[in-house]
């Protein structure tokens, strides 16, 4: 019965030592992980690039990006050729999760 309890008890220190592991090392900017314009167009086109190909992307340039409601919508405009005209990208400025990715006709 001792071992058991002692088991128990090395078990539950562990699992409290691990989570505060965890917390110690998360860091959290205050602005959020997307703080700004660049951060967002950069985010965009590193998710773009391989849905729609580099070489489309690098060639939409300029990016414009506005945050509103604490998401970044970042918009290019396709070279000409390209039926969708523009796509767009919505990130989370708090957390870089990417909400939505859309081509807009």
């Amino acid at each position: 019965m001792k071992t058991i309890a002692l088991l128990v008890l090395l078990m539950s220190e562990i699992v409290v030592a691990n989570a505060a592991d965890n917390t110690k090392h998360t860091y959290k900017p205050k602005e959020g992980y997307v703080p700004n314009e660049k951060t967002a167009m950069a985010i965009a086109a590193a998710v773009w690039a391989p849905i729609y190909g580099e070489g489309v992307i690098v060639g939409a340039r300029p990016y414009r990006a506005k945050l509103k409601h604490g998401v970044w919508l970042v918009e290019a405009t396709f070279p000409k050729g390209y039926a969708s005209g523009v796509v767009i990208a919505e990130i989370s400025k708090d957390d870089g999760r990417i909400l939505r990715i859309s081509p807009e006709k």
